[in-house]
């Protein structure tokens, strides 16, 4: 893509992992240091990017280039948006076969005016389907990041995916794992750790995949919350979730070729 310099993937194994949340806070702590920063929200089928930055009744601007339409991004918190759920009523399903939500994804990236981007940041529906597919064979990515919870249930799913990338007809680089949910902080005791989902999980995936523990970001009540009002991590108090986030995005940034 025309501009376009890094693409990295946010995936998991399966859906409840956070990977939506860390996807739109990576771009915007990735905005916060200065770079010009995209955000496609590849899951056709659910899209929740719109809902998380509180802009789900927006609509981008669409005007015509001859045969073509061209699509302006909404950009907010400095990063330039785009998502299928701009197009249709929160409340619609789109009942489509695989064929045809992959075309919708290639129109919003080829049709999307993105001007010049130093990181695209892509948010992958959960598993390993159509709309994976349709993406790393179109595009050139960077790297994949895997997110993931601690407990070792979840491990399985979180290979199944890695697997995808480090296929010999994909081979797509895994840059690095993201933990969610790594302990229970509560705000008013920022010491203390309670480790609900187990411990160990994203490392033991990063050693296992030759790749790194990009970060581990602690089950905090206040995300969830910025997320249903449509801010960032960074519009709440919780300073550990914050610092999670600038030191997951300072690892990529040096992890990738810029």
């Amino acid at each position: 893509m025309e501009g376009v310099k890094n693409i990295v993937a946010v995936a998991s194994g399966k859906g409840g992992v956070g990977k939506s949340t860390v996807a739109a806070n990576l771009a915007i702590a990735l905005a916060r240091n200065g770079l010009k920063t995209a955000l496609v929200d590849a899951d056709i089928y659910g899209p929740s990017i719109p809902k998380m930055f509180g802009i789900e009744d927006m609509r981008p601007e669409v005007s015509a280039l001859g045969d073509k339409e061209i699509i302006f991004p909404i950009e907010k918190y400095g990063v330039k948006i785009i998502s299928i759920g701009f197009f249709v009523a929160p409340n619609q399903s789109l009942i489509w076969r695989g064929l045809m939500a992959s075309n919708a994804l290639t129109q919003l990236f080829e049709n999307t005016q993105w001007g010049e981007i130093d990181y695209m940041v892509i948010d992958f529906p959960p598993g390993t389907g159509d709309i994976q597919l349709t993406t790393v064979q179109k595009l050139n990515l960077a790297g994949a990041i895997i997110v993931t919870t601690p407990q070792g249930i979840a491990l399985n799913d979180v290979r199944k995916a890695a697997s995808m990338f480090i296929n010999k007809d994909i081979n797509v680089p895994i840059l690095g794992i993201i933990e969610n949910m790594s302990w229970f902080t509560p705000l008013k005791h920022p010491e203390e750790k309670y480790f609900l989902f187990g411990k160990g999980g994203g490392e033991k995936i990063a050693t296992e995949y030759n790749s790194q523990l990009l970060g581990q970001i602690p089950l905090v009540m206040e995300v969830g919350e910025a997320a249903e009002q449509g801010k960032s991590i960074f519009n709440q108090g919780n300073k550990s979730v914050i610092e999670s986030f600038e030191k997951i995005a300072v690892k990529l940034i040096s992890a990738t070729i810029f």
